[in-house]
């Protein structure tokens, strides 16, 4: 039901699409579009960094490295198996990013209306709570897919999961709704934490570049200048992002594979506990390396991706102004 209504919303908003740079329905639609095209093309091109990274937070050696794991994987399935998990995943990020950055816009206007003349002098501010409160609506659309994704991903024997994505779907049958959405609080206490990073890092690293780097007015450089600090800003953001989420991350990858015990539903607490008993903090860090590679380039790609649509239908890249 929640991506019957979201689904709606966008038709609604698309009806009302007009070519101008005022933030009203049409300018929220283009950012939710941007967003569609920025977190869905760039999680799905690192679907393999993602299996890898699935695989060994659950088992932390089944693959010596990054590069073994693909040397592994690609020699028993070939190159389509390094893709294991596509679909979920573009459908997933698809449906998060467009909520992810069309709301961000919405509630980062809302936070200025609210704030008035004091908006300005607590800027960062309003880059962290508008970035948490899309992303709490992001993770609601992006978590039955997630669910599905590293169940999938992770599908290895004696796991009995297969590994085909409409077979997936027997999670449904099996699990009931809980199934899809028994890692939302892990989802989000990795997303929320790494949202406001990815937004409030990228929104100050764009300002401090046009404030102290490229000293003249922003307009006046060209687009491809712009969007080559997008591309750096996202970057470096989304190494913070990684680091500060990837605990939140495995417990999101343990959850989702652990099954409840003789089919007696377990809370998500005592999931948490067991799962942290068995693996320690040292091993909330499994796969951190391949994580920030990941997440790295994913980052730098998506604000990159989001900033250029802006620029194709007529919007200014995003901060330093």
């Amino acid at each position: 039901y929640i991506h019957v209504m979201y689904l709606i919303l966008l038709l609604i908003l698309y009806q009302n699409i007009k070519m101008s740079e005022k933030h009203d329905a049409s300018y929220y639609f283009k950012c939710m579009i941007g967003g569609i095209f920025a977190c869905g093309l760039t999680h799905t091109l690192t679907t393999p960094l993602d299996l890898i990274k699935c695989r060994k937070q659950i088992n932390p050696k089944i693959y010596k490295s990054l590069g073994d794991g693909i040397k592994t994987i690609k020699a028993e399935k070939g190159v389509s198996g390094l893709f294991l998990g596509w679909q979920p995943t573009f459908i997933g990020y698809s449906l998060q990013g467009s909520a992810k950055f069309g709301f961000y816009e919405l509630f980062k206007d809302v936070y200025k209306k609210i704030m008035g003349n004091k908006a300005a002098q607590y800027q960062t501010v309003g880059f962290l709570l508008s970035s948490a409160c899309a992303e709490v609506i992001a993770d609601c659309l992006l978590c039955p897919m997630e669910s599905l994704k590293i169940r999938v991903q992770t599908a290895l024997p004696p796991n009995e999961f297969p590994s085909k994505f409409f077979e997936g779907f027997n999670l449904l049958k099996q699990e009931g709704y809980n199934g899809f959405y028994k890692g939302l609080y892990p989802l989000m206490a990795r997303q929320v934490p790494y949202t406001m990073v990815k937004f409030g890092m990228f929104e100050n690293t764009v300002k401090f570049v046009y404030k102290n780097i490229l000293t003249k007015e922003k307009s006046s450089y060209s687009k491809s200048t712009q969007l080559t600090v997008t591309f750096i800003s996202g970057y470096w953001s989304g190494i913070f992002c990684a680091v500060v989420s990837h605990p939140a991350d495995t417990m999101v990858s343990k959850i989702n594979n652990l099954k409840d015990i003789d089919g007696v539903k377990q809370s998500i607490g005592s999931k948490v506990s067991k799962i942290y008993s068995d693996i320690g903090f040292k091993g909330l860090w499994n796969g951190l390396s391949t994580r920030i590679l990941m997440v790295g380039t994913l980052t730098g790609l998506q604000w990159w991706i989001y900033d250029t649509f802006k620029t194709m239908v007529g919007l200014q890249t995003t901060g330093g102004k």
